[in-house]
């Protein structure tokens, strides 16, 4: 969710790191931080006493939703003033054009209290406003429009022009769409009714989408940026170095598991791609990778990222929202697919370094990952403190609130990773034994105790910010907080204008019926084009509005056939995701192209390589019957037996993907070797696509059981296969390698 950075290597993990000798791989500072604006938004550059004015809204924007997670405070003022901060917070720190980042002018003044303006007005309406949400008033129908002009400049200056275009669009769908031919014609709508629905009701702007933004996306971003300004995220880089430091491979494991531990802090897939890859390139280059195979395993790990329990990317959140479920059954149907996806990965690293020969290691200091475990083991509970509190039975709210109080009191432990003085901390505990011990130590009242603490830090951090550096630093976090959060909250806020037409107008229902209908009623063909819908959503704007828009018009299709809700919204997620490795805007494999100094698009059909074979087992769960096993969840009349089976044989059918991928496994693959590896992931993966193909011509139905053994045809066969090419690989031994990947 925050895409703050922060990635040298700590003293004494890595010695005598190998330099670069070709000096055009050295990393284009300037490009980099041009990708990372991409993803972020380019910031104003404001210092002084307006800096420090923009500082401290920040940091009491993150310490007012900090208060929220534990104590309630209705929707209709939540969510308002969610997206009224937001977009005063963009206004001045975001600029009209990239070439006016010197100053906030006096129009963007106006256009931050204009936005605070707007929302008084709501609030001062009360309750029963949107009681009159279908026959607003003229007052009521201003405010609106300006609302909407506010929030569809701010996206524009967020993120980009592509998401306000889109729900323009929508706009006039809703206003023009009863004059178009079937089947997209509806009964049609006036201004004020369209108005009113969108920001009178809690069905359009302050719908789900900022319900979500509000209540857990910032907090989880706040969470994030107290891990990273703590160090968490450059002790996960240490940490991942030093535990595959003097082994085989070491550079490339590297990258795998630090990509991993670092998705939670960072969630965010440029930033994770870049934290990394100014560290590990050097090492990748000497142990023989070339400049865009390097890149795209870089831009890989980076991916992972946005799909790595316990964070996972902003999309999950809306997930739980949208299916009514909780965010930890999100967290358990992401595990296996997050786990087969870092399997691709780490088995295609294996493969590269045989190629290599077992690649160069890296070489640390004896004894230097227990150092670092035992200096900072704390940032380990930190990250899995969330899955903890929720397995308690806490909601993700305070799940997420407490998670984020136990890192900043963690942080304590030691002076370089401090965010509150060691004093706070255990004045704290104190006075939460005192009133546990007086009876009045409940839940709520701890939570306030601990808020306290933190606001009278803050105070501190921002008053005296030279005396108090370690108050300092939680300023630094609240507000990276605060404004890590504001692309993705304006992206939710604008989602909503599309949300609230496709439920005002039925879109959903009739683009459904059109992608069946074009499919003739396949669900295989239906599912090809959602993927390809998604992937070309997704090649325009960020994957949480992919993911959204997707969800609300493409979802249904999938439902409609028989496709478990859970299941459809998970494959939209996954292909959402996607398309943060695609051109135009494939803004991982850019970064790290810019970082090793490859192609930008050879670097990313690199990155692909890495990444689909597992991008292929979100079909597994839509196609497949037993399918929904990979995301824990029970086929109808089955039993984890089942689910153990199919997360097996989709396993072994990814690994025989690799090495088809790489045209590899322990030498160089011959044609057959590579069909049998081919024909073998075809059958466990996807056997039931196979059948369709092949059923006329063999005659078997290879989803059909074994009599006796209660598994299908098809594995067997896949397994035999496989086993079949590595034999050969055996039989003919190793041979010389290339010099380079």
């Amino acid at each position: 969710m925050t895409g703050t950075r922060d990635g040298a290597p700590a003293a004494g993990v890595t010695k005598d790191a190998p330099a670069v000798a070709d000096t055009s791989a050295e990393p284009d500072l300037k490009v980099i931080e041009q990708y990372i604006e991409e993803e972020e938004g380019a910031f104003n550059r404001v210092s002084g006493f307006v800096g420090s004015a923009i500082t401290a809204v920040a940091v009491a924007v993150s310490l007012f939703h900090i208060y929220a997670a534990f104590d309630i405070v209705p929707a209709h003022i939540l969510r308002p003033v969610h997206v009224a901060c937001v977009l005063f917070l963009i206004f001045l720190l975001f600029p009209v054009t990239r070439s006016m980042r010197d100053r906030i002018r006096w129009w963007d003044w106006v256009l931050a209290f204009a936005s605070v303006g707007v929302i008084v007005y709501i609030l001062m309406q009360g309750e029963d406003f949107g009681d009159r949400a279908i026959m607003p008033e003229p007052m009521d129908e201003f405010v609106g429009i300006v609302l909407i002009l506010l929030l569809l400049e701010g996206t524009r200056r967020a993120t980009g022009i592509i998401m306000p275009f889109v729900a323009v669009v929508f706009i006039l769908y809703a206003l023009f769409g009863n004059h178009l031919g079937e089947p997209w014609t509806h009964r049609g709508y006036t201004l004020d009714r369209l108005v009113g629905h969108l920001y009178m009701t809690l069905e359009g702007i302050f719908g789900p989408t900022v319900d979500v933004s509000s209540s857990l996306i910032i907090l989880f971003t706040i969470f994030g940026a107290i891990l990273q300004v703590s160090g968490a995220g450059k002790f996960f880089i240490d940490f991942s170095f030093a535990a595959m430091g003097g082994k085989r491979n070491s550079a490339g494991r590297a990258v795998v598991l630090s990509s991993f531990l670092l998705g939670g802090p960072s969630g965010s897939g440029v930033a994770t791609t870049v934290t990394i890859g100014t560290v590990a390139y050097p090492l990748l280059a000497k142990a023989g990778y070339e400049k865009n195979a390097a890149g795209g395993l870089l831009s890989a790990g980076g991916l992972g990222a946005i799909i790595s329990p316990p964070v996972l990317g902003a999309a999950a959140f809306l997930i739980a929202e949208f299916l009514k479920i909780s965010y930890f059954d999100v967290i358990l149907m992401a595990t296996i697919p997050t786990i087969l996806y870092y399997l691709a990965i780490w088995v295609m690293v294996e493969v590269d370094a045989s190629k290599h020969g077992g690649g160069a290691e890296i070489m640390v200091e004896k004894g230097a990952l227990w150092r670092l475990f035992a200096g900072y083991w704390f940032h380990f509970g930190s990250l899995i403190s969330i899955i903890a509190f929720l397995l308690l039975g806490f909601s993700p709210v305070l799940a997420v609130f407490w998670a984020t109080m136990l890192a900043v009191g963690a942080s304590a432990i030691r002076s370089d990773s401090a965010l509150v003085p060691p004093v706070i901390v255990v004045a704290t505990i104190a006075v939460g034994l005192v009133l546990s011990l007086m009876g009045l130590g409940d839940s709520n009242v701890l939570a306030l105790t601990t808020f306290v603490a933190l606001v009278v830090t803050a105070a501190v951090g921002l008053l005296m910010p030279q005396v108090a550096p370690v108050s300092a630093r939680l300023v630094q976090a609240l507000r990276d907080g605060t404004t890590g959060v504001l692309n993705v909250a304006a992206i939710c806020a604008t989602a909503g204008i599309i949300v609230g037409v496709v439920t005002l107008t039925g879109l959903a229902q009739r683009f459904a019926d059109i992608i069946i209908g074009y499919a003739q009623g396949s669900l295989l063909l239906t599912t090809i084009y959602t993927a390809a819908i998604v992937w070309i959503v997704g090649l325009a704007v960020p994957v949480t509005a992919s993911y959204i828009m997707c969800a609300v018009i493409a979802a249904p299709a999938l439902i409609k056939l028989g496709v478990p809700d859970y299941a459809a919204h998970m494959f939209i997620f996954y292909y959402a995701v996607l398309s943060e490795v695609s051109p135009p805007t494939a803004l991982s494999p850019f970064a790290a192209a810019a970082i090793t100094g490859g192609n930008p698009y050879i670097t990313t059909l690199q990155c692909w390589k890495y990444t689909m074979p597992a991008f292929l087992v979100p079909f597994v769960f839509v196609i497949d019957p037993l399918g929904v096993g990979l995301l824990l969840q029970l086929p109808e009349g089955r039993t984890w037996v089942d689910v153990v089976e199919i997360t097996l044989t989709v396993a072994a059918g990814i690994i025989a993907f690799a090495f088809a991928f790489q045209q590899w496994m322990i030498r160089k693959n011959t044609a057959l070797e590579t069909a049998l590896f081919w024909a073998a992931g075809l059958l466990l993966v996807f056997p039931a696509v196979v059948e369709a193909v092949l059923a006329p011509l063999i005659g078997l139905k290879l989803t059909s059981e074994i009599p006796g053994l209660g598994i299908a045809w098809s594995v067997p066969l896949g397994l035999a296969l496989g086993a079949a090419a590595v034999v050969l690989q055996l039989l003919r031994g190793r041979e010389d390698r290339p010099a380079t990947a």
